[in-house]
């Protein structure tokens, strides 16, 4: 039994759409998987099956209905801006340490396998002092970080992978999931990030099959770190 930390190298890498993806690999080895994403901004209530809990429910076989974003997703605020930000907008606060004693407790009583993804990058702000990373550094948890496969982020993903190290956190491996319309080409951008860290998968964006299930390429990516199924 395990849980992983899903961060990031940035806002709008692909978090969501690895972490739903990792969800739909473990769930086709049988494997029995949970998720939850404590802290999410620019959040819209009206748009339920499209926001980043509405998908990792559906990835779990879930509905998308508030009663269980609420369950996954406590801290939601409207404005898409860093969560301490969107947070004032709104009037409240974050408290870090409720977010993870929220994290701890999934942990405590998931049954095998549990996924947290983070906010936005690995150093987004939660409130006047600490980020996402000082949840990270409190957890202590195995970490995937991803990143994108647009043009700057081998600099992005390889200072990310730094600030990491220093705090001696363990990085499972570092997935590039491909930029929608990228002048890059994915498997470019995982030799150059290779040549500096390992292991680096890359996830070509696809969608899963008409039966719900991963693609090959998928498949492939994940097998490196979980096995076949």
């Amino acid at each position: 039994m395990t849980a992983i930390f899903i961060t990031g190298t940035g806002t709008e890498v692909g978090k969501t759409f690895v972490a739903a993806s990792l969800i739909r690999h473990l769930q086709s080895m049988g494997r029995s998987v949970e998720a939850i994403k404590p802290v999410i901004s620019g959040f819209d209530p009206e748009q339920l099956a499209a926001s980043d809990p509405g998908v990792l429910l559906q990835a779990l076989g879930f509905p998308a209905t508030l009663p269980n974003v609420e369950r996954i997703s406590p801290w939601r605020f409207h404005a898409a801006l860093a969560p301490d930000a969107a947070a004032r907008l709104e009037g409240r606060r974050i408290d870090v340490d409720e977010v993870i004693t929220f994290c701890q407790s999934a942990i405590e009583q998931r049954q095998e396998i549990l996924l947290i993804e983070g906010v936005g990058g690995i150093m987004v702000p939660l409130d006047e002092q600490r980020t996402i990373l000082d949840v990270m550094m409190a957890l202590k948890l195995p970490l995937i970080l991803v990143a994108g496969s647009y043009l700057g982020t081998i600099s992005h993903t390889l200072t990310a992978l730094d600030a990491l190290f220093r705090r001696d956190l363990s990085v499972l491996a570092t997935i590039v999931s491909e930029t929608p319309g990228s002048s890059v080409p994915l498997a470019d951008t995982v030799a150059a990030i290779g040549r500096f860290a390992q292991p680096v998968i890359g996830l070509p964006r696809q969608t899963p099959g008409p039966d719900g299930k991963p693609g090959s390429g998928t498949l492939a990516a994940f097998g490196r770190i979980f096995g076949s199924s």
